[in-house]
């Protein structure tokens, strides 16, 4: 009698007991440039419908104040992965930081470039007070390719500093720039205040990669299962954004993790789907980074050669397109 009920115990305890998963959800911690970027965007839209949990993956995002706080926490191992612009990460593995492209994530930049109002061509920057994120900042790049065909090359303007789209756009309200190079949504916000638009830089500049996610090496060949399943998962995260029929959604996702105003991130929304700017494929376009590397050799910011092949590891990161 007393086995028979110790069997009827140990049923019904069976019977009420939670379900135990097979095993615990991978965890990824991920640095990011601040947070609520637009450009991580697909990241975004994986953790919060359940993408990630589908690859058995949970992912932490780790706000830093910039991307090259991004790389040296990537480099150092403090964190696996991290998102970034691909010119810090050039030359951290130009210095020969363990770190390597994992995909593209944002392969069209979504920039447009603004001035004070009674400033009516850009030629008429000549002389004038420009911000960008840094002096090796990525919008550098972005902003000299723009100011080119008027005939402006660097040392033809003064360079002034603010790291962040949103303090960038404060200093133009403010009179004390002249002019500024912002991303989504403030290029709206400028727009709407009746700044100068000189224009995007996609009508400029192509093909150029202007968020990537890196990996620490040593990490990533111990883990390149997880990686195989990270990608899948971000390539369906990717696939969902352009779904038409995601799109309010989508807008919801940022929104929220932004606390930007909800008709700003439907412009920034719109923009990015008429700009193609998150990449679908994670992979690399040779030419443009090729470009990217070039022009980091001609200032003097990498100490070895601009060879493409020293900076991809295809068997841990990402791949080159065909």
């Amino acid at each position: 009698m007393l086995v028979q009920l110790f069997k009827r115990i140990a049923l019904t305890l069976a019977l009420v007991a939670p379900a135990v998963p097979g095993h615990a959800l991978d965890k990824i911690d991920i640095a990011e440039t601040g947070s609520g970027s637009s450009t991580r965007w697909p990241a975004y839209i994986a953790a919060d419908t359940g993408i990630f949990k589908k690859y058995n993956i949970e992912v932490e995002f780790i706000p830093a104040p910039a991307s090259a706080n991004v790389i040296q926490q990537v480099a150092a191992g403090s964190v696996p992965v991290g998102s970034g612009n691909p010119v810090d990460a050039l030359r951290g593995i130009d210095k020969g930081a363990p770190i390597a492209i994992l995909r593209v994530e944002s392969s069209e930049a979504p920039y447009e470039f603004f001035g004070k109002s009674s400033i009516k061509k850009m030629s008429e920057l000549k002389g004038k007070t420009i911000m960008i994120g840094g002096i090796k900042d990525v919008t550098r790049f972005y902003v000299e390719k723009m100011l080119a065909p008027s005939g402006l090359k660097y040392g033809d303007f003064d360079y002034v500093f603010a790291g962040a789209t949103a303090q960038r756009y404060a200093a133009l309200q403010s009179g004390s720039i002249d002019a500024t190079i912002l991303a989504a949504p403030f290029n709206f916000k400028a727009r709407n205040a009746g700044f100068t638009n000189f224009g995007a830089s996609s009508d400029y500049v192509r093909g150029i990669p202007f968020s990537i996610m890196i990996l620490n090496v040593p990490w990533a060949r111990e883990h390149k299962e997880l990686l195989d399943r990270y990608q899948a998962a971000s390539r369906e995260a990717v696939e969902r954004f352009y779904d038409p029929s995601f799109r309010e959604q989508a807008i919801d996702i940022l929104q929220k993790r932004s606390k930007q105003d909800r008709a700003d991130v439907a412009l920034t929304y719109d923009f990015f789907i008429q700009l193609g700017s998150l990449e679908r494929t994670g992979l690399i376009d040779g030419k443009g980074m090729s470009e990217v590397l070039n022009l980091l050799k001609s200032q003097g910011d990498l100490e070895g050669s601009a060879d493409l092949a020293r900076f991809i590891d295809p068997s841990i990161g990402a791949k080159l397109m065909p």
